[in-house]
């Protein structure tokens, strides 16, 4: 019964007007950070030696910048193939979490249609619609396929031009193409702020991650601080919420 009911809901949903193009639509923000990280990325592995077509398998078939970024620093320092698989598979871990925190929206869908959402998000796309689907029960498939899809393929592109001109760009953060990403976040922050209106548990979510990865940082390395502040950050705000 229970069952029944979400896919009347998923149907009625499907047919609102925040079908496929509200999804590009949504993606338009995002697309100029990923220009500029996508055409960094790409300057950074025509550096390391890769050629076009090298480049461009990388961005489709791993499709993240910091595995991208590091990627090519270890084909550069010429480490093993086996090393490189394995420091991507750790770096991407997050993608679970992300993953898991959108499928409540998407129980209504088949499992191939789960996987096909779930195998092209991002931390931006994610950012985008955790920030939309906030207010909502279901997802609109559509909607999540034309944003995925929008950025994705923005990806592809500034990566093949970055590796086309990547030759007359030695120094991409020279123009400060690399503080696009950190902006980019920033901004979806503060939509998701303002959007939620909860500033007491955003407050003491970002006062306790900050201390949490700083202290972590005097024993650990700075990236496994910042997975340490993540996981607990989060559940210090659900702690809160739930307290309130």
């Amino acid at each position: 019964m229970r069952q029944e009911t979400l896919n009347v809901h998923a149907k009625s949903y499907e047919k609102d007007t925040e079908g496929f193009w509200k999804g590009v639509k949504d993606c338009v923000p995002t697309l100029l950070g990923y220009l500029s990280i996508g055409f960094a990325a790409g300057v950074v592995e025509k550096t390391a030696g890769l050629s076009i077509i090298e480049i461009a398998l990388l961005s489709i078939l791993v499709y993240a910048g910091s595995a991208q970024f590091i990627a090519a620093g270890m084909i550069a320092a010429s480490n093993p193939a086996s090393a490189i698989i394995f420091t991507i598979f750790f770096v991407n871990l997050r993608h679970f979490l992300m993953s898991a925190a959108l499928s409540p929206y998407f129980r209504h869908l088949s499992p191939w249609k789960n996987m096909f959402v779930g195998s092209l998000l991002t931390d931006e796309t994610f950012g985008v619609a955790i920030n939309q689907l906030s207010t909502k029960k279901l997802a609109n498939y559509k909607w999540m396929i034309g944003l995925n899809i929008t950025a994705y393929l923005n990806w592809i592109v500034a990566n093949i031009a970055g590796g086309f001109f990547g030759k007359w760009i030695p120094n991409p953060e020279s123009f400060g193409l690399d503080y696009a990403l950190p902006a980019m976040f920033i901004g979806l922050l503060v939509l998701q702020i303002l959007s939620q209106k909860k500033y007491f548990v955003d407050i003491m979510v970002g006062i306790s991650a900050i201390v949490i990865v700083v202290a972590v940082s005097f024993f650990l390395s700075a990236s496994v601080g910042i997975i340490v502040a993540t996981i607990l950050g989060a559940t210090i705000g659900m702690v809160i919420e739930k307290w309130k």
